[in-house]
């Protein structure tokens, strides 16, 4: 029986809606600055999976919707996550072999270079300090890996309903 692929493909745009209401939900004042970047968790996961499918262009695309929907300086997002999920899509066959632990790493790194990208842009406007807040999406994104990963694995893995 052959794989429909617009129904894997609605897999991939339904998980990223719901990563981007994530990523733009009312958190309370105090855990506002724990929220993780839900968009490019799901974006990584994917490009790891099906690098034939999502690649710069839907990171680019993904990107310039979450600039819009957080009110950020448009193209921000856009560059951040174009340029995390081009190393993804060339570590892409290694990155599948890692264990999660050292996927967790991978994302570290990934959701890192991201914020640091994000800060250096800010920067740029006007200058900036790097507050203690800086690390707390960066850890709390590499915490919920595991949880993101078995989740997206199981929504990929699921038989359609007939």
């Amino acid at each position: 029986m052959p794989i429909n692929n617009y129904y894997g493909f609605g897999r991939i745009i339904l998980s990223l809606a719901c990563a981007m209401c994530l990523r733009i939900a009312p958190w309370p004042y105090d855990l506002a600055s724990f929220n993780p970047d839900w968009v490019l968790m799901v974006l990584i996961y994917w490009s790891i999976t099906f690098p034939e499918r999502v690649g710069i262009f839907h990171a680019w695309t993904f990107g310039l919707l979450t600039d819009v929907l957080t009110g950020r300086l448009l193209g921000q997002y856009a560059l951040a996550y174009s340029l995390v999920i081009y190393i993804c899509l060339k570590l892409h066959k290694r990155l599948r072999r890692f264990p999660l632990l050292q996927q967790e790493l991978f994302i570290f790194c990934c959701l890192l270079l991201s914020q640091l990208l994000l800060f250096l842009i800010k920067n740029l406007q006007h200058p900036a300090q790097l507050h203690g807040t800086f690390w707390w999406p960066v850890i709390t994104g590499t915490l919920c890996w595991p949880v993101v990963y078995t989740l997206l694995r199981f929504v990929r893995l699921s038989k359609p309903v007939k």
